[in-house]
C-alpha cells in the first residue's frame, strides 16, 4: 500500500513538471535552472515508465538495495486487490537496515542524528555507531521485560533522540511501536493505550514549549486511570528523566523503570528478522472525524519505498544532511525524521522548538 501511494504521488507529480520547469527558467537559484529541472524531468519520466510498465522488476531492483535475511520469492501478490502483499516470503529487519548495515560498511563515525533544541538551548550529535549501541541495548532491555516479536510498545515522548532509540529498539526486536504525539492529553492517550494494548510504555518526563513545560508522566498517570485495569494494563513504564535542569517527574514505584539504568544494565540484542508484511509500527489518526483509526505499516514495502524516495523524490545522496520539519507523532515524522534518512544513510535533524 505504501508503494502504491508512492506511485500515485509520482503520477500526480508529472502534471506539475511543466509549471516547475517554467518557474525554474525564471529562477535565480543556481540549482534550480531550466537545464537542471529539464534533466530531472527526463529522468523522472524514464523512472516513472519503468515503475508502471514493469512494477515487479522495478521494485525488485529497489528492494535489492536493502539487506535481507531471507530473499522474497514474489515481489507483488495482488490476488487480494484491496490488500496487496509486497515481497512475500522475504524476511528483513528495518532497524538493521537503518543502522547495522551502515556501521558494517564502515560509516559508524558518520553523524546519524543532530538534535537541535532552541527551547533547551542545546545541540547534540550522535553517530551511527553510537545510535546502534543505544538501540541494541534498549532492545535488550525490552527483551528482558518479555517484549517479543509482534508485541506492542507505546511511546509517549518529546522531540528528543531517545524517542528514535525507542522506536528503533522496538523494531529491532520485531515488536510493533505505537508512538503518540506528545501534545495529546490524557483522554486521547488513553484511547490509544486501550486499543494498542502495549506490553511496555516509554514515557518522557516532560515536553518543552516556549514559556512552559508539560509533565508527560502526569498525563500518562491520568491516562492509565481511564483505561480498564488502570496501571495494571501495562507491564512496565520506562521513564526518561530529561537532563539539563529540566523538572523531574514523579515515578510510580513498582511500575516505572529509569531509562538510563535500563540501558546501562542491558546487553545488546541482535536484530530479529520479520516477514515482509509483518508491521513495523501502528500509528493512529487524529480522531477528528470519529474514533482514531490504527494504521498498520508493513515492514518491507515501507523500507523499500522510503529508501527509494530519498534520492528519487528529494535528490539526496547518502551522507547528506536532511531536515523534515515535522513531529515524531505524525506519519511524516515516522517516515522522514526517523526511517527514510537512516535507511538512506543521511544525517537527520530532530528539531525541538
Amino acid at each position: 500500500q505504501h508503494l502504491a501511494m508512492l506511485s500515485a504521488v509520482l503520477t500526480r507529480g508529472s502534471s506539475k513538471l511543466g509549471r516547475l520547469i517554467s518557474s525554474a527558467s525564471q529562477s535565480r537559484c543556481g540549482l534550480c535552472t531550466y537545464e537542471n529541472v529539464a534533466s530531472t524531468a527526463m529522468v523522472y519520466e524514464s523512472v516513472f515508465r519503468q515503475s508502471v510498465h514493469n512494477p515487479e522488476e522495478f521494485w525488485a531492483e529497489q528492494a535489492s538495495k536493502l539487506s535481507w535475511k531471507t530473499k522474497f520469492n514474489k515481489v507483488l501478490d495482488h490476488r487480494d486487490p484491496v490488500r496487496p502483499r509486497w515481497f512475500t516470503g522475504g524476511e528483513l529487519n528495518t532497524a538493521y537496515n537503518c543502522l547495522d548495515r551502515h556501521v558494517e560498511d564502515g560509516f559508524g563515525d558518520q553523524v546519524a542524528v543532530i538534535h537541535d533544541s532552541p527551547v533547551t538551548k542545546s545541540v547534540s550529535r550522535i553517530t551511527y555507531a553510537q545510535l546502534l549501541d543505544q538501540v541494541a541495548r534498549f532492545a535488550g532491555y525490552l527483551a528482558k521485560e518479555g517484549v517479543k516479536r509482534g508485541d506492542r510498545v507505546l511511546i509517549y515522548m518529546p522531540m528528543v533522540p531517545e524517542t528514535m532509540v525507542a522506536m528503533l529498539g522496538a523494531a529491532r526486536l520485531g515488536a510493533i511501536h505505537s508512538l503518540v504525539f506528545g501534545g495529546f492529553a490524557a483522554k486521547e492517550l488513553a484511547t490509544r493505550i486501550a486499543h494498542a494494548k502495549p506490553k511496555v510504555i516509554v514515557c518522557g518526563s516532560c515536553g518543552v514549549e516556549p514559556g512552559r513545560t508539560i509533565d508527560y508522566r502526569a498525563i500518562l498517570r491520568d491516562a492509565l486511570s481511564l483505561v480498564s485495569g488502570g496501571q495494571h494494563c501495562v507491564d512496565r513504564v520506562v521513564l526518561f528523566q530529561r537532563p539539563g535542569g529540566l523538572p523531574l517527574s514523579d515515578s510510580d514505584p513498582g511500575l516505572d523503570a529509569d531509562w538510563a539504568e535500563a540501558l546501562a544494565s542491558s546487553r545488546k540484542h541482535d536484530a530479529v528478522p520479520i516477514e515482509a508484511n509483518e508491521p513495523v509500527y501502528l500509528l493512529y489518526t487524529s480522531g477528528t472525524t470519529g474514533s482514531p483509526k490504527g494504521v498498520v505499516r508493513p515492514s518491507a514495502g515501507h523500507a523499500v519505498a522510503l529508501n527509494f524516495s530519498m534520492n528519487a523524490l528529494y535528490g539526496l545522496d547518502p551522507g547528506d544532511v536532511w531536515w523534515a520539519a515535522s513531529d515524531f507523532g505524525w506519519v511524516v515524522g515516522h517516515s522522514y525524521i526517523c526511517y527514510a534518512p537512516l535507511l538512506h544513510r543521511n544525517t537527520t535533524i530532530i528539531y525541538e522548538g
